[in-house]
């Protein structure tokens, strides 16, 4: 009797084990991301403090973690995938790896056109690309839009980061969207022939080169501005955003985003959904864009007081998917007219 008790008792207590440890599971979230650990460990410490749901994370390339969610297939630990420009989340959702979420609250905070229309991934932060230019040279009366620096005015004086990186990528993929190849063309073809020097490797050097005096103008995502300004503020770096094609009949800035998606064999799909709504309330959501002195995407949401200072300007509404639709044929365009 008493080994039957015991056998009864054990058989008991494996089963608690068992459901503790499925409870457990539910109450956390496993995410891939792309951006840095100091952007994404203050936002997931601060939903494990309001929420009680350990944040399990790494970080990586794209490219990398693209292929571990890939070759992990079913087993996959990853419950949500976040990354940078809406090319990369394009193709993440071409390549199969994330599911379609019906959510009334990020249809809610989050702009039709920074979001998959298939719901599939949503945009977190707005990243302006637009110009940058030397203001003890250059006056804002003489910049009006992106087309405009190709005007032979500014022979020798545009610097442009390579057409390798994703960010000009989806800048020309925009293009082809609004106005077509053969118009698209003819602009990147006008500022290969404005160029001063070969085109850098990152927008931190088109800055560099502006403030060296080898260019004038250039265009970069308007975080690194804020990033440099911060630092060398004190310094009255010559150096000023300008926002472009904001005319009545132009189309805007042109916008990208840093976004998310749940993984197409999520585990903990429910949680990994409370997690991305979270990211896109109002009480994370300058936590989202101030740590990169990005855009929130909330509309409700102002940015960080710092970028407030750069002033207003009014955005493409092209959905930013055409980055990734596009990609291809803006890689192949790119390379006709040579910029490299």
């Amino acid at each position: 009797m008493i080994k039957k008790n015991t056998v009864l008792w054990f058989i008991a207590l494996s089963m608690a084990i068992l459901l503790t440890d499925s409870n457990l599971y539910a109450k956390e979230v496993n995410v891939y991301s792309s951006r840095k650990d100091h952007l994404i460990r203050p936002l997931f410490e601060a939903y494990e403090k309001e929420t009680g749901v350990r944040i399990r994370y790494i970080t990586g390339s794209e490219a990398m973690l693209f292929q571990k969610i890939k070759s992990e297939g079913k087993n996959t630990p990853a419950d949500m995938l976040i990354t940078v420009d809406a090319g990369n989340l394009w193709n993440a959702a071409k390549k199969g790896l994330l599911q379609p979420v019906q959510s009334q609250i990020l249809n809610r905070n989050i702009p039709d056109h920074l979001r998959d229309d298939n719901n599939q991934w949503f945009g977190l932060s707005i990243r302006a690309r637009t110009i940058v230019y030397r203001n003890d040279r250059v006056k804002p009366s003489e910049l009006s839009t992106y087309e405009n620096l190709g005007n032979p005015k500014w022979k020798g004086k545009l610097c442009l980061r390579t057409s390798k990186k994703v960010y000009n990528q989806s800048l020309v993929a925009m293009f082809i969207a609004q106005y077509g190849e053969e118009k698209t063309e003819s602009l990147i073809k006008s500022w290969v022939s404005n160029l001063s020097i070969s085109p850098l490797s990152s927008d931190n050097e088109v800055i560099e080169e502006i403030g060296a005096g080898n260019c004038e103008i250039g265009i970069i995502n308007s975080y690194y501005y804020g990033r440099f300004m911060r630092k060398y503020e004190a310094h009255a770096f010559p150096l000023a955003l300008f926002w472009p094609n904001q005319g009545e009949n132009q189309s805007g800035v042109h916008v990208n985003i840093s976004g998310a998606g749940i993984t197409k064999y999520s585990k903990n799909k429910k949680e990994a959904i409370k997690l991305l709504e979270w990211l896109s309330s109002t009480k994370a959501q300058n936590l989202f864009a101030d740590s990169n002195m990005e855009y929130p995407v909330n509309a409700d949401v102002k940015p960080h007081e710092f970028v407030q200072k750069w002033g207003n300007f009014r955005q493409n509404v092209i959905n930013v998917a055409k980055a990734g639709e596009l990609q291809k044929s803006a890689v192949m365009l790119m390379d006709r007219v040579g910029y490299r």
